[in-house]
C-alpha cells in the first residue's frame, strides 16, 4: 500500500487521535494524519489537530441540515485530503453508508469493550462500562474492529482485555480500559500498514 493518508474521526477530547498522533510521529507506519473530522464543533479533538497542523474539521447534521450535503461534505472532504484510512476514535454517530461503501475495509473504530458483548446502539461511553459492571463480568476490554454498516460490528482487528475490579465504578474501569485503547489503536493502524 502507499503511504497512509489517515482521517481520524472524534467526538469528544481526542485521547485516542493523540496516541495515533504520537505514534505516527515516531514513525510507527508510512504516512499521516492529515485531517480531523468532528460531529462537535466544540471537541477537544479539533485543538489538538489545530496544535498539530492538521486540518480540523466540523462537519455535523447542524452545520449541514440536509442529508445529502452532509455526505457530500464528508466525502469531499475525505477525497480533498487524498484518505485511504478512516479511524473512527471516539466518533458517536454512525457513518454514512455512502462512506461506508466507499472505504470498504478501509475504516477501523475503537470500542471500550469486547465486541461482540457491549455493542451496538447506545453502548458508548460511560453506558459501555456500567453495562459490563451491572453484569458482574470479571474481565472487560478494548476492541479495534473494521466498520461495516451496523454499529460496532465488522471483524475483528485486535483485543486487550483488563480486569474488573470488585470495587470499580464505571469511571475506574473506564479510565483502565482507556490505557489500553492507547495501545491497542496505533497497533491496529500497523497492522493495517
Amino acid at each position: 500500500m502507499d503511504e497512509l493518508s489517515i482521517a481520524v474521526f472524534a467526538s469528544g477530547g481526542g485521547t485516542n487521535l493523540q496516541s495515533l498522533i504520537d505514534s505516527c510521529k515516531q514513525g510507527a507506519w508510512d504516512g499521516s494524519i492529515t485531517a480531523v473530522i468532528s460531529n462537535n464543533s466544540g471537541a477537544y479533538a479539533l485543538e489538538r489537530a489545530r496544535n498539530e497542523n492538521i486540518a480540523a474539521c466540523h462537519i455535523s447534521g447542524v452545520k449541514f441540515p440536509e442529508r445529502e450535503r452532509f455526505v457530500g461534505e464528508m466525502l469531499r472532504t475525505l477525497e480533498n485530503h487524498k484518505v485511504n484510512l478512516i479511524v473512527l476514535a471516539g466518533y458517536m454517530k454512525l457513518l454514512p453508508v455512502e462512506v461506508v461503501r466507499k472505504y470498504r475495509n478501509r475504516i477501523l473504530n475503537i470500542h471500550p469493550a469486547l465486541l461482540p458483548k457491549y455493542g451496538g446502539k447506545g453502548m458508548y461511553g460511560m453506558n459501555v462500562h456500567k453495562a459490563v459492571i451491572e453484569s458482574g463480568d470479571s474481565i472487560s476490554g478494548a476492541t479495534v474492529h473494521f466498520v461495516d454498516e451496523i454499529f460496532d460490528h465488522g471483524v475483528i482487528l485486535i483485543q486487550r482485555t483488563v480486569p474488573v475490579l470488585p470495587d470499580d465504578d464505571p469511571e475506574s474501569l473506564a479510565a483502565r480500559v482507556l490505557k489500553v485503547e492507547h495501545k491497542i489503536l496505533p497497533a491496529a493502524v500497523s497492522m493495517f500498514a
